[in-house]
């Protein structure tokens, strides 16, 4: 990776840790323990004037192994 593309990620990162401080909070809540296998994440999207739109997925081994090696690339 560039370091252009890099120093972008990395201020794309700042200010969306300032626009949503409580957001990076909790995922760093959650993800200091880490996530195992069988853990449910859900996701909930409400758009202004449309239905609430919620999914989930249980995250399986497969899931954090993709997990480890985006955190490799992120080194």
């Amino acid at each position: 990776m560039n370091p252009a593309s890099i120093m972008k990620i990395m201020s794309a990162k700042n200010r969306f840790t300032e626009n949503h401080p409580k957001f990076v909070a909790f995922l760093s809540a959650v993800f200091s323990t880490g996530i195992d296998e069988g853990t449910i994440i859900e996701l909930k999207v409400t758009k202004p004037g449309q239905e609430t739109m919620t999914t989930n997925i249980m995250v399986q081994q497969s899931d954090l192994e993709l997990l480890q090696e985006l955190k490799e690339l992120m080194r």
